[in-house]
C-alpha cells in the first residue's frame, strides 16, 4: 500500500526583485509587510514572527538547505513551488528556482505550480492597476514547455510514474482562454520522453467542475473553504469586541479598546469540526491549513481564522489520513497550504509564539495515517 507524501506549497517571494522595487518601493518581499503588521484589537497577535529561520532571503543557499532538513525532519516530502509564468516572456520570482536546479541543492523534491493569474495591486490599494498580465498562446505553450523541461528532467522532480507533476492553480481560467495549451504540454512531453504530464487542479477552484473532461489527472480538494465558507456568510463581518466577548471572554481584557474597525474573524474550531473530504471525479488529494491571518497583506479587509492551534491542525491531519487510507491512487499526496506564506500568517515554519507546534502536529498526525 502507498504511503502518504505531503507536499506543502512553497512561496519563492522572499528576496527583491526589480518589479517589487518599482511597485511596492526599493527592498519590498514579503517580509515587508509581515514587520509592520500591527495588531488591528486588543488581544490580535501581529505580527507573527519567525523564529529558528529568521527573517531569511532565499538567495542565501544555506537558508534553502535549513528549510528542506526541517522539512524532511518533519514528515514533509516534497515542496510545491509557486511559479509564476505569465507568457509572451514575462516571468517573476524564478531565481530561487533556478538557482536549485542549476546548484542541485537542496537534495529534496519539488514540483510547481503554476501560478496562472493576473497580478494587479489590489492588496496594496491599487486595485486598478494590473502589474502583470496573465496570457496565453500556442507560441508561449512551447516556450514555457521548454523552460520548464529541465526541470521536469531532473531526478528531485516529483513525477507520478514516467509525468511531471504540475498543479495548475486556476485550472477554470486557462480552459476557458486556451483549452489546447496544456494539450501542447502534453504531446511536447511524450516528445520528450515522458508519458505525458501529471496535471493537478489547484485547491482554488471548486471540486464538482469535472476535471477529468478537461484531461487532469487530480484534484486538490477544496473541502477546507467549503467548511469555512458558510461560517463566513453567517457574519461577513463580525467585529473583533463581538468575537473576543461571545468567544473568548474572561481571557482577553476588553476595557481600554477603541473596537472602530471591523475584522472578519472566523471560530477554527467550528471550520475543523466541519471539514469533510469527498472524492472527485480524478484522485482526490486532502489540502489542509495550518493557520490564517492575512491582515498583514489586506488590514482591516483580511480574515482570521481564530482560537487557532496546533491541536487542530493534527485533528486536520487526522481527517486527511483517514480519507485517504483507502484510496487506490497512483500517489497519495496530502497537501498543506503553506510552508511559508507568512503575510497570510498560513505557514508550517517556526515562529515565536508557536515554535514547531504546527510541524510536531503533522509529523504526529502522519505517523498515526500512514
Amino acid at each position: 500500500m502507498k504511503q502518504i507524501k505531503t507536499l506543502a506549497f512553497y512561496l519563492p517571494q522572499y528576496h527583491p526583485i526589480p518589479e517589487n522595487d518599482e511597485w511596492w518601493g526599493k527592498g519590498f518581499t514579503e517580509w515587508t509587510n509581515v514587520g509592520k503588521a500591527k495588531p488591528l484589537f486588543e488581544g490580535h497577535e501581529q505580527p507573527i514572527c519567525p523564529a529558528d529561520l529568521g527573517y531569511y532571503d532565499l538567495r542565501v543557499p544555506e537558508v534553502r538547505e535549513q528549510q528542506a532538513q526541517m522539512a524532511r525532519d518533519y514528515g514533509v516530502h516534497g515542496f510545491i513551488y509557486y511559479h509564476y509564468w505569465f507568457g509572451n516572456g514575462v516571468q517573476l520570482l524564478e531565481r530561487i528556482a533556478k538557482e536549485v536546479l542549476e546548484s542541485g541543492k537542496p537534495d529534496f523534491p519539488f514540483c510547481f505550480c503554476w501560478a496562472n493569474e493576473t497580478w494587479s495591486g489590489i492588496w496594496h490599494g491599487l486595485k486598478n492597476k494590473i502589474l502583470a498580465e496573465q496570457i496565453y498562446s500556442d507560441e508561449d505553450a512551447v516556450a514555457h514547455f521548454e523552460y520548464l523541461l529541465p526541470f521536469f528532467k531532473d531526478q528531485r522532480y516529483i513525477k507520478v510514474g514516467n509525468k511531471p507533476v504540475l498543479v495548475v492553480y486556476d485550472p477554470i481560467h486557462i480552459q476557458e482562454k486556451a483549452p489546447e495549451y496544456l494539450e501542447k504540454f502534453r504531446s511536447l512531453a511524450m516528445e520528450n520522453g515522458f508519458d505525458g504530464i501529471y496535471l493537478i487542479a489547484s485547491n482554488k477552484t471548486e471540486d464538482n467542475y469535472g476535471y477529468k473532461e478537461i484531461g487532469y489527472q487530480a484534484k486538490i480538494s477544496n473541502a477546507f473553504m467549503r467548511a469555512w465558507r458558510p461560517h463566513m456568510n453567517k457574519k461577513p463581518y463580525i467585529s473583533a469586541k463581538e468575537y473576543y466577548t461571545n468567544r473568548v471572554k474572561g481571557l482577553i481584557g476588553l476595557e481600554t479598546t477603541d473596537f472602530k474597525k471591523p475584522v472578519d474573524i472566523q471560530n477554527a474550531t467550528d471550520v475543523v469540526n466541519d471539514l469533510h473530504f469527498e472524492e472527485t471525479d480524478v484522485d482526490t488529494f486532502p489540502c489542509v491549513l495550518p493557520n490564517w491571518d492575512n491582515t498583514p497583506r489586506s488590514g482591516t479587509r483580511g480574515i482570521i481564522l481564530g482560537n487557532n492551534s496546533p491541536e487542530l491542525f493534527e485533528k486536520q491531519v487526522d481527517k486527511a489520513s483517514a480519507f485517504l487510507k483507502d484510496k487506490n491512487y497512483s500517489e497519495k499526496f496530502l497537501v498543506v497550504k503553506s510552508w511559508n506564506e507568512w503575510a497570510e500568517g498560513n505557514i508550517l515554519e517556526p515562529d515565536r509564539k508557536n515554535g514547531f507546534g504546527y510541524l510536531e502536529a503533522l509529523k504526529k498526525g502522519l505517523s498515526k495515517g500512514g
